[in-house]
């Protein structure tokens, strides 16, 4: 074999270990990408449900009583500050990474 041979050897080596590395890259990408918008349906899915119950409690509002009224318009203040909090709370866990692939291993249990 000659000396240019075994360089080129070594090099289609590195090649295919640098391939495999960048398979592994995707992969983990892919990964963090799909938990990201698990991540995010979490958090809005939260915030539709009080953007819902909000609605809900204004179209009550709509079709109620003037003595009602004091009543309900307690109601719809309560679900508005669960709307806002909710509404927050998701903003603030988008402004910082969800969970990492660590913490999540630290959580689960081994099958044996």
């Amino acid at each position: 074999m000659s000396l240019r041979d075994a360089y080129r050897q070594k090099f289609e080596a590195q090649l295919e270990e640098a391939t495999a590395r960048l398979s592994i890259l995707k992969a983990k990408a892919k990964q963090a990408a799909a938990d990201g918008r698990i991540f995010a349906n979490d958090e809005l899915g939260i915030t539709d449900e009080k953007i819902a119950q909000l609605k809900a409690k204004l179209k009550e509002l709509g079709g109620s009583s003037e003595s009602a009224w004091e009543e309900l318009k307690v109601g719809i203040e309560g679900a508005w500050s669960e709307l806002s909090s909710a509404a927050r709370k998701a903003a603030e866990k988008f402004n910082t990474d969800p969970p990492s692939a660590e913490s999540k291993k630290a959580t689960q249990v081994e099958p044996s």
